[in-house]
């Protein structure tokens, strides 16, 4: 394997990614935690979604796909999610990656990429132990 490699070519292409994404969305589907952001969401735009991820991480993996959707902090505004969800939908990307027997090397670059997003997305520091105000 080179080392000089894209993170894309090291973790094996679009299909890995593309099955990574997968992986992570339905980890989130399944778990009631998470049951508030499927709501009123039409299967054509969770199909979006699932793409424009894809897109997002194979463009910024080094791969030859190209991101259109809006910037994180517009895609999420309004979600109000916690840090508390934040570490547990990173602690989902590792699982998803791990099951995919992607390394270590490559997961934690993963993981510092979704990572990269962590001011954009998170709107609220309230712990999901914590009572809201």
């Amino acid at each position: 394997m080179q080392t000089d490699s894209s993170l894309y070519n090291r973790l094996g292409g679009y299909d890995v990614i593309a099955a990574f994404v997968d992986n992570l969305l339905e980890m989130l589907k399944q778990d009631p935690r998470f049951s508030r952001f499927g709501m009123g969401r039409s299967l054509d735009s969770h199909r979006r979604v699932r793409q424009l991820n894809v897109d997002l991480i194979c463009h910024r993996a080094g791969g030859p796909s190209f991101y259109t959707g809006r910037d994180m902090k517009t895609s999420h505004a309004g979600l109000a999610i916690t840090e508390t969800e934040w570490e547990i939908g990173i602690d989902c990307a590792r699982l998803a990656l791990r099951k995919l027997g992607v390394g270590e090397r490559e997961t934690n670059e993963v993981i510092a990429l979704l990572e990269h997003y962590t001011g954009d997305i998170v709107e609220s520091s309230i712990k999901a132990s914590e009572p809201a105000a």
